[in-house]
């Protein structure tokens, strides 16, 4: 008998359906071995680290049926992941079933195909002893980091809290954003909206011999005589310019970008989408049975197989036409330095698997995550998109006004990735012609902040800072968000006021932890011990001995946060006793249970010195949600109601505002449309809501959008003085008089 030993069920069973009743394949179920979970595991001498690796209790009975199987087979292999983390797994199963490490045939795939498999199966390898100590090491690593730190943080600001190498420079990356937000001061600024004859929008590019940007117009004064002084002036087409751009293909995806594509197009969390990425890599159903349909999905490669290439240009020809296709391959290269994960980006195993065919075996998650995949990976190896870009000015003797347009000429690889540019032409006109001016109105506009982090973009600036690998993006988004440290609300991270406190604390005594640049020097370290088989017990020694002075030092000199005293009242949500805290804005009252409970509440000293709160005026109204009364509450917009249950019921509703009724019925459902107020403005929405999401700023109509495949409502509005219908699904405007 032949043993071959993987990590997952799912991926044991897939490989199974590939071979012979010779062969028996069994999972380990991910790691069997690790450091004891309470003690910190590592012995350190000042010449050697020791780690003390136990089988956890989890794999006893798993590790038992391995080391039976072991026994009784002629051959074993081992088949885990070909990455760093996969290489120490394999390393701790020979050590389990007590085979030397560096004998044991070793079997690598991409893809989990029985072509992959059986060609593995003819070229093992053993296993790479550098990469398990750069495994070894970055786990070492983190467990001194986790290990010292975080007991001194409980025991300085608060119970429960924790640091980590990855995690804590991350953290300090979400932090600096929201400080920049708070410190942020809005400008003022105008613009001057223009629309020429022919409909032509056009910016003002410069006036009076003086180049025109963003905030060059300070006040509605000097844009108002900027106005006046425009309608005055006689204006001629200028220079008319057309030029062939081009929009290069996408590379194809590895997992930061996978992660960032599925955020924002599909609204999947990273942490979601490498659960269905792994389970469509180790194995799903296909018309040829049980199969991986994607190559592995923890890479920072952008390399593709040769005959995966030549296929996908095989099958851009014969489904889209020999325009689509360059006439060499297209090869990507790497943004990261030294990929270390997979060494392929992630790509379909099998083109005849199209999401058309795939919609029938797949689940609706699945398959959209497989169509974005599968449509990434032939829109890399396509033509690129071409453009007519038009620019034409617009001239008088002290102003000159742009307008651009542009044509799609060749559509390219958007023939398969999409795109949501629309074509904006510009009417064919003569240098020299004399054109006015249809409509000028100066508006108002506020500089805004920086946005808060959304998953996809920190894991963007993850990537480009250097910090953590393919593999500890998503967990370390999942860990931070578990420890309270931040806040995801719709798709916004936003840090906790706990870790303010925290980063703080580690920029003050620990700044090497949160520091990017340290954090990514540390990374490409345990790069050295891969590529290049360096000192890792050398690497740790040098970052423990300094790392444990400081923590050292840290507990007698660094000045307790935690200010907490017992009040000898209970918590009326969960019974745990209230303590008085000391925050960033001062003291307050919170539940001794946090994090698990987070009841807070304000001191007396600040409800007196915050008119907004005092107490709460209960109405006869009762929340349609939970039967609790409504209160009158003070928010930034004037007084509303809210449910007394807060914070389990969050429900609330417009004071004393009769409510308004449209006569044209919801165009998504029948129901009636009401005129709602949110924080964000006013709008029309359904009485149906959440069941029936429609929304619009505008009343609708009953007339249907003319744009094919829209037949949106309609809604009467002005735009730029003129009076049109807009569309409330594509926004496509048109003249009333064209829809009278």
């Amino acid at each position: 008998m032949k043993l071959i030993i993987v990590e997952s069920p799912a991926k044991a069973k897939t490989i199974k359906n590939f071979l012979t009743k010779d062969y028996e394949v069994i999972a380990s179920k991910g790691h069997i071995r690790d450091l004891p979970k309470n003690r910190f595991g590592i012995k350190i001498d000042n010449e050697k680290i020791v780690a003390e690796y136990r089988i956890s209790e989890d794999s006893t009975a798993t590790v038992k049926q391995i080391q039976e199987l072991a026994k009784k087979s002629d051959e074993i292999f081992i088949a885990t992941d070909e990455d760093r983390e996969g290489e120490a797994i394999g390393w701790h199963i020979a050590h389990a079933i007590n085979k030397d490490p560096e004998k044991l045939p070793r079997i690598v795939f991409h893809e989990i195909t029985k072509n992959a498999i059986i060609h593995a199966l003819e070229t093992p390898r053993t296993i790479d002893m550098d990469r398990v100590d750069a495994q070894q090491a970055r786990r070492l690593l983190d467990r001194i980091v986790g290990y010292k730190l975080s007991p001194l943080l409980a025991n300085k600001i608060q119970k429960g809290l924790s640091a980590g190498r990855v995690q804590s420079s991350t953290l300090k990356i979400v932090v600096d954003r929201e400080r920049e937000i708070r410190a942020f001061v809005p400008e003022e600024y105008w613009t001057i909206d223009t629309l020429f004859k022919k409909d032509i929008e056009a910016t003002l590019v410069s006036f009076e011999n003086e180049k025109i940007d963003k905030l060059t117009i300070k006040t509605g004064d000097q844009a108002t005589k900027i106005v006046e002084a425009l309608k005055k002036e006689s204006f001629k087409v200028g220079e008319i310019e057309t030029k062939e751009r081009k929009s290069s293909t996408p590379p194809p995806f590895m997992t930061s970008t996978l992660q960032q594509s599925a955020s924002s197009s599909l609204g999947f969390s990273p942490k979601k989408t490498m659960m269905i990425a792994q389970a469509l890599y180790e194995g799903v159903k296909t018309p040829e049975g049980t199969s991986g349909v994607i190559t592995y999905m923890r890479t920072d490669s952008l390399n593709l197989a040769a005959e995966a290439v030549e296929a996908a240009r095989e099958l851009i020809v014969n489904r889209y036409g020999k325009e689509y296709l360059p006439a060499q391959p297209k090869v990507y290269t790497k943004k990261s330095k030294g990929a270390q994960e997979a060494h392929e980006a992630i790509r379909p195993t099998m083109l005849a698997f199209t999401p058309e065919v795939a919609a029938t075996y797949l689940k609706p998650d699945e398959i959209k995550l497989y169509r974005l995949i599968y449509n990434r990976f032939l829109a890399c190896q396509m033509n690129d998109a071409r453009f007519e870009q038009q620019s034409i000015t617009f001239e008088s003797s002290n102003a000159q006004f742009r307008a651009t347009g542009r044509k799609l000429l060749f559509d390219g690889f958007y023939r398969v990735a999409g795109s949501d540019d629309k074509d904006k032409l510009l009417p064919t006109l003569t240098t020299g012609d004399a054109i006015d001016i249809q409509s000028i109105v100066p508006e108002q506009h506020f500089t805004e902040p920086p946005s808060r982090y959304s998953e996809a973009s920190l894991i963007k600036k993850l990537e480009s800072e250097g910090i953590g690998r393919p593999s500890t993006y998503a967990p370390t988004i999942s860990t931070l968000q578990a420890r309270n440290y931040i806040e995801i609300d719709k798709r916004a991270i936003a840090p906790t006021e706990i870790a303010f406190t925290v980063t703080e604390m580690l920029e003050n005594h620990f700044n090497e932890i949160v520091d990017a640049g340290f954090t990514a020097a540390m990374e490409e370290t345990l790069d050295e011990i891969s590529e290049s088989g360096k000192s890792w017990h050398k690497i740790l020694l040098d970052f423990y001995y300094p790392f444990i002075e400081k923590i050292e030092a840290g507990k007698t000199n660094i000045v307790s946060l935690k200010m907490a005293k017992p009040l000898g009242r209970n918590c009326p949500q969960c019974g745990s006793e209230l303590l008085l805290r000391s925050g960033r804005f001062g003291e307050f009252i919170a539940c001794s249970g946090f994090p698990k409970c987070k009841y807070t509440e304000q001191t007396e000293e600040n409800q007196n010195e915050n008119t907004a709160a005092a107490p709460d005026e209960v109405t006869d109204e009762v929340c349609e949600k939970c039967g609790s009364p409504m209160v009158v509450k003070n928010g930034r917009n004037g007084k509303f109601l809210a449910c007394s249950g807060y914070p389990k019921c969050k429900n609330t509703k417009t004071l004393n505002q009769e409510t308004k009724f449209s006569e044209v019925p919801c165009p998504d459902c029948g129901g009636k449309l009401l005129w709602r107020q949110s924080r964000r403005g006013a709008f029309w929405g359904c009485e149906h809501y959440p069941k029936c999401k429609f929304i619009s700023k505008f009343e609708p109509s009953t007339k249907k959008c003319q744009v094919e495949g829209c037949g949106g409502a309609l809604a009467p509005r002005t735009y730029r003085n003129k009076e049109v219908y807009e569309c409330v699904k594509c926004k496509d405007r048109t003249p009333r008089e064209e829809n009278a």
